[in-house]
């Protein structure tokens, strides 16, 4: 099938559909006979003034960002483990390992045939200029860990670029070119956008320089994808591919309003559903980057959980809109000013908490040192506390979450002994009960219990012995719902554990 007709098609229905247009046959005769006016053909002049307006408005978008993206190749010395040296390079590409070393990533990959021998990969992405004298916005994944970096402009002019910073939280990276008198791009306001809003998506996908293709926005404040830490992307549905990774999401001012990050695709390939980060998140990091090569983020120390009705119910909750406390950092922040495990975060600095993605970043944004006020839902009622952020650590990944879920019980327990207990890598100063068997579709799969699991609480009440457990798991309905306390690997959380009707 012709490219170019496949890519007109979704416009055109999108033109057709904005503008409430009948496509029918310039005959007359046709038109009586279908039951739509003559009026209404295609041909009309308003139809065409319709169309080309629209047409005329990506034209602008093309030739207002095409000077400001620019293709980002990054180069890697690498050396290959011995036990892969004797693997055929087809393991490598046609592979479900060729996912993994695509444009976006290293696309050339030598075998070497001797122990020792280094080979360099290599691996393409896209860049937008923010600045006249060469600062670029582009995606950590694409210039991390890099031996060389070098950006290519499309009349084939390059430059090697130093890695400003890299911040692989959210993905972002800023790096900069010996260069002048650039065309840098608008910045917009990813706040303003809107759900069903036009954008266009520029960049290199697969080597292709200066490509652009059209969509809409079909979400906002999409988290939990699983991409990065910190996540609150814009969702559109224009075609984001290999090669696409750092490049700008605009909309038809021209504005950047995004930095185009990845897909949720089996093959690899575009199939609508693409993600970018939001302009105003990158524009923070970038200048963090920029003044001081790294981004200093605020500290809770908690272990926190989204809250599912029967968690909440659990808990005398109403409602499922907060981030439920599974565990507190020993000596942290949140230790320090009082909050327990089972606190409900309701409140963070004045503003609603509606789950913990949202939680996650409003603590980040806060400068370590600030003092914030807390409100938590705690023995059935809300109490206001004060807790000063500190910087969150290195070694911290971010606000750890915990999936909760109140799915359908087919599992083994046995009481906790030091033996169990070196067995499963637990401390052995618990007590509690051991999940030694699980079912994965049982109801204790399914609520999220794992093999090594401690239980240690049902509700509020703690349990030393198998005969506990099944006390206190037989003096309350089970179709209600009853709420487990377990730990594992030195991290306490909630678990809502459910027998269906």
């Amino acid at each position: 099938m012709n490219r170019s007709r496949v890519c007109a098609i979704p416009l055109l229905v999108a033109v057709v559909a904005a503008f409430g247009v009948g496509i029918t046959a310039s005959n007359h005769s046709n038109n009586v006979a279908l039951g739509v006016p003559a009026t209404t053909s295609l041909a009309s002049n308003d139809t065409l003034t319709a169309a080309e307006s629209v047409s005329a408005a990506f034209e602008s978008v093309a030739e207002t960002i095409a000077p400001s993206v620019v293709t980002i190749r990054s180069t890697k010395e690498v050396e290959i483990p011995v036990s892969m040296q004797r693997l055929p390079r087809q393991f490598f590409f046609n592979s479900p390992f060729d996912e993994f070393f695509g444009n976006d990533f290293f696309h050339r990959f030598e075998v070497p045939q001797q122990p020792g021998r280094r080979q360099f990969q290599q691996g393409e992405g896209s860049g937008v200029i923010v600045s006249e004298d060469g600062y670029i916005l582009t995606n950590s994944h694409v210039v991390n860990d890099a031996d060389e970096v070098t950006v290519i402009f499309s009349d084939d002019r390059q430059y090697t670029a130093e890695v400003v910073g890299t911040d692989v939280k959210t993905d972002i990276a800023v790096i900069k070119i010996d260069s002048a008198n650039l065309v840098a791009a608008e910045l917009g306001d990813s706040d303003d956008l809107r759900v069903g809003q036009w954008v266009a998506a520029a960049g290199n996908p697969f080597g292709l320089s200066s490509s652009i293709t059209a969509g809409i926005v079909s979400a906002t404040g999409r988290s939990r994808v699983g991409i990065t830490d910190y996540e609150d992307f814009i969702q559109t549905d224009a075609a984001i591919n290999r090669g696409n990774s750092g490049g700008p999401l605009v909309n038809l001012r021209g504005e950047v309003v995004g930095i185009n990050t990845a897909i949720l695709s089996r093959s690899g390939g575009n199939i609508g559903i693409g993600f970018a980060i939001p302009i105003n998140l990158a524009k923070e990091v970038m200048s963090e980057l920029i003044e001081d090569g790294r981004v200093v983020r605020g500290y809770l120390g908690v272990l926190i959980q989204d809250l599912s009705e029967g968690m909440a119910e659990s808990f005398g909750y109403e409602g499922t809109q907060g981030a439920l406390i599974s565990d507190v950092t020993d000596n942290g922040p949140a230790a320090t000013a009082g909050l327990r495990p089972g606190d409900i975060i309701t409140r963070f600095d004045g503003k609603p908490v509606t789950d913990v993605a949202q939680l996650r970043l409003n603590v980040a944004s806060v400068d370590p040192g600030s003092e914030v006020e807390l409100s938590v839902f705690r023995d059935g009622r809300i109490r206001n506390l004060e807790v000063t952020i500190e910087e969150l650590p290195t070694e911290v990944s971010s606000l750890p979450t915990i999936e909760g879920s109140d799915l359908n019980l087919g599992m083994t327990v046995e009481t906790l002994t030091p033996s169990f207990a070196q067995r499963y890598g637990v401390n052995d100063d618990l007590t509690g009960v051991v999940v030694t068997g699980i079912e994965p579709f049982g109801p204790a799969g399914r609520a999220g219990l794992r093999r090594g699991d401690v239980i240690t609480h049902v509700q509020e009440t703690p349990v030393k012995s198998t005969s506990d457990f099944r006390r206190e798991l037989r003096s309350r309905d089970l179709s209600e719902g009853v709420r487990l306390t377990i730990q594992n690997e030195s991290r306490r959380r909630f678990v809502f554990l459910q027998l269906r009707r």
